[in-house]
């Protein structure tokens, strides 16, 4: 089949977007991408890459609160694409104001992870006896409307957001991905587990691994879009309205595994999933 007009033109606006987004970085003297793995910071460290070779490195935060499947994932992608990688530990869990868990949880994670990227920068510096490399990060400008307390940090540190100031937002920088051919192009959003739990609720360590475990076994199932929201003793599945039938089809194995994983209640979202729903609750204050 011979490709449509709208297909060419589609490719053609993709093709310009990833050549202004390597040209960015063509500008940079070096980067430092905060890498996470998910469609975002995994285009944003791949289009650096091929701008500026080896003067740029994605660097993986890893803590409690990152998913293993998403960090190998990581792992993964970089190793593919011969990125530079270093991954560092954050240490956010041991922050009582991250672990109180307000609405401004988020400020407190990504201010522990620019404060590592500073002191890399200035290693960075200090080694090639060269100007800092710059630091970037993945907000797109669908993220500014938003609850989204890590911008804030990062504007307090002036790490720098490519897609901003490109005006890409989540829409496009998925067809670059495409465009490039890039497994991530259809990779669901997948955020820090830290995400699940209610605002307030304290975060732990063992509700972070009551989490990725209920979460692991619905990706066995072959579901793929979805959250599990720990609400206490009640876990709550959100899952796309399509795929209800087949969280119903498993519903004795769901309920006596996430039973064996500590909570007490297993309900499922008849709202479906939504992507910050969590964040519904802070609407309703504002109200």
């Amino acid at each position: 089949m011979k490709p449509t007009s709208e297909t060419k033109s589609f490719q053609n606006i993709s093709q310009i977007n990833a050549e202004q987004l390597e040209q960015y970085f063509l500008k940079q003297p070096g980067a430092i991408v905060a890498y996470s793995g998910g469609v975002d910071s995994a285009l944003l460290a791949y289009a650096a890459y091929r701008a500026l070779g080896d003067r740029m490195v994605a660097v993986l935060a890893d803590s409690a609160s990152l998913a293993r499947r998403e960090y190998q994932n990581a792992l993964d992608f970089a190793k593919h694409h011969n990125i530079p990688l270093k991954i560092i530990q954050t240490n956010e869990m041991q922050n009582p104001l991250y672990q109180a868990n307000k609405e401004n949880r988020c400020y407190y994670c990504k201010k522990a992870l620019f404060d590592k990227l500073k002191q890399l920068q200035q290693h960075i510096a200090t080694s090639l006896q060269a100007p800092p490399w710059p630091l970037f990060y993945g907000a797109n400008i669908d993220d500014l409307g938003d609850h989204r307390p890590g911008i804030q940090a990062a504007r307090e540190e002036s790490i720098l957001a490519p897609y901003v100031e490109l005006g890409i937002d989540k829409k496009t920088i998925r067809a670059i991905c495409t465009y490039y051919g890039l497994s991530i192009a259809d990779k669901p959003a997948m955020p820090c587990m830290s995400s699940r739990i209610s605002y307030g609720e304290k975060v732990t360590v063992q509700k972070l691994s009551q989490v990725e475990k209920a979460e692991n076994l619905l990706y066995d199932l072959g579901l793929r879009i979805l959250r599990v929201r720990h609400h206490g003793d009640v876990a709550r599945i959100e899952v796309q309205p399509h795929d209800f039938q087949r969280v119903l089809e498993h519903r004795g194995k769901i309920v006596e595994a996430f039973r064996s994983i500590g909570f007490i209640y297993v309900s499922l979202d008849l709202d479906g999933f939504k992507s910050g729903s969590l964040n519904l609750s802070l609407k309703s204050k504002e109200r």
